[in-house]
């Protein structure tokens, strides 16, 4: 009997072997969703360009919803401030600094953030140590050098403008 019980089970087996159970790695397929929702997260764009300085030719970008006006530093071949031109932008790339605890300050560039800053805290009522929340989009020619951009966010920092964004020309999106 256990001979006829035994050729059953192999009869079975092998007629059931095409349905065997294999087995999914889904590890895989989860790191790459992941991925996909992490990039697609940190890539979004938001903004969109107040009017643009004359003489900046801005980079071109693809961008979402408008952003508010904002206060802007406009870096050509002149570098303004709130539309009043400051100085030449060769001048303050050959500019040295007169701190050495801040070696990429530019000391004209600094005044006149500073003068600005000052001017608008007294303004709002605020203290000279108070946290200035006017934010400042920083609209730099498609040729600026990285070098000088982070000169210019450094000086834009220790004048108080903590809240700094960059400007891009908007282009028609997908």
């Amino acid at each position: 009997m256990s001979r006829a019980r035994d050729a059953r089970a192999a009869r079975r087996g092998a007629q059931f072997s095409k349905f065997k159970v294999t087995q999914l790695n889904l590890v895989p397929l989860v790191d790459t969703f992941v991925s996909i929702v992490f990039f697609t997260l940190t890539t979004t764009t938001v903004g969109e360009l107040a009017p643009v300085v004359p003489g900046v030719t801005l980079p071109m970008a693809s961008v979402g919803t408008p952003a508010l006006s904002q206060l802007t530093l406009g870096v050509g071949a002149t570098v303004t401030l709130a539309n009043k031109p400051i100085m030449a932008t060769l001048d303050a790339a050959a500019e040295p600094t007169n701190d050495p605890r801040y070696p990429l300050k530019v000391p004209t560039l600094y005044r006149a953030m500073r003068q600005l800053a000052d001017s608008l805290r007294a303004a709002k009522g605020l203290g000279a140590g108070d946290d200035l929340k006017v934010a400042l989009a920083i609209q730099g020619d498609r040729t600026m050098r990285y070098d000088l951009l982070s000169r210019f966010m450094a000086t834009a920092r220790l004048a108080g403008f903590t809240h700094l964004s960059l400007q891009v020309q908007r282009v028609a999106g997908p």
